[in-house]
């Protein structure tokens, strides 16, 4: 019975003891063993691995490349003109004793490379024209920035694999000026392609209409020929027809004067019998008689 009751005790404590004295390190991580805040081991390969309980503790650190967004940075270029540079960094760590010593966790790495960058994005960016740094130059600029980076960030076991631009945009104040400069200068040119436009519809229309003026003129000219010589040919038909009974010509004739002075039946004419132009009337008359 006394034996039983020790037992449980026991086995609970070494229990306890290998819990406490085993930890697994992942693939993903490195181990540094502390013991009392002091570091005595540090672990790179994945696997199994054991500790003295309740006297070390052991720190994880991710191996895996990570990614940091730095805050926009305002950049004066050389030529005095401003842009809001927004980057982005990719880095390592290389020594975990570096890293736990110069910086201690990963939130502290973080926040000392953001201001490393910036820093790095001044120096160098601000030496460029803006045109320069808009340009496909901006590569070799970004190669600089990277090697300055990865200079100072060594002295805290990281290394930088990469830094990029992800945007790279003018202050708004400024960007407000450049679109409505921009706005301006198309509206000058929709002007001028208006006014180049209603010259050119104006050149257009009277040439039209010279050439109507033209062809109307030509159209006209050829028809009163055509009409003159149809009247001339119609004449000397009508000659040729006449000649051959003269009598019948001044009977048609009178016909014709006839039908125009009477036509409408509202026409009143004082005329003397005798007269010349009632002449057939008269010869009518005595037909009848």
């Amino acid at each position: 019975m006394k034996a039983g009751k020790f037992l449980l005790p026991i086995i609970a404590i070494i229990a306890a003891t290998i819990y406490f004295s085993v930890f697994i390190v992942k693939e993903v991580n490195q181990a540094i063993v502390l013991q009392l805040g002091d570091p005595k081991r540090i672990i790179l390969n994945p696997g199994i691995n054991f500790k003295i309980p309740f006297i070390q503790n052991v720190v994880f650190l991710d191996k895996r490349i990570l990614n940091l967004d730095t805050p926009p940075e305002e950049v004066i270029a050389s030529d005095q003109k401003r842009l809001i540079v927004d980057a982005f960094a990719r880095f390592q760590i290389i020594d975990p004793l570096k890293f736990y010593i110069s910086v201690g966790n990963e939130r502290v790495a973080r926040s000392r490379l953001a201001t490393i960058i910036n820093s790095r994005i001044r120096n160098v960016l601000g030496q460029q024209e803006l045109q320069t740094l808009l340009s496909e130059d901006r590569t070799k600029q970004m190669s600089l920035i990277q090697e300055g980076v990865n200079n100072e960030a060594e002295n805290f076991g990281i290394s930088i694999v990469d830094v990029r631009i992800k945007r790279a945009d003018l202050p708004q104040a400024n960007s407000d000026a450049i679109f409505r400069r921009m706005q301006t200068e198309r509206e000058r040119e929709a002007k001028e392609f208006r006014a180049k436009g209603a010259e050119m519809a104006v050149t257009i229309t009277s040439t039209a209409d010279k050439e109507v003026t033209v062809i109307l003129a030509n159209a006209q000219k050829k028809s009163e020929i055509m009409k003159g010589e149809g009247d001339g040919q119609k004449n000397k038909i009508f000659a040729d027809a006449f000649g051959q009974d003269p009598e019948f010509f001044a009977f048609y004739r009178a016909m014709q004067a006839y039908q125009k002075a009477l036509i409408g039946g509202e026409t009143s004419m004082i005329l003397s019998p005798d007269s010349e132009f009632f002449k057939f009337f008269g010869n009518i008359n005595q037909k009848a008689e």
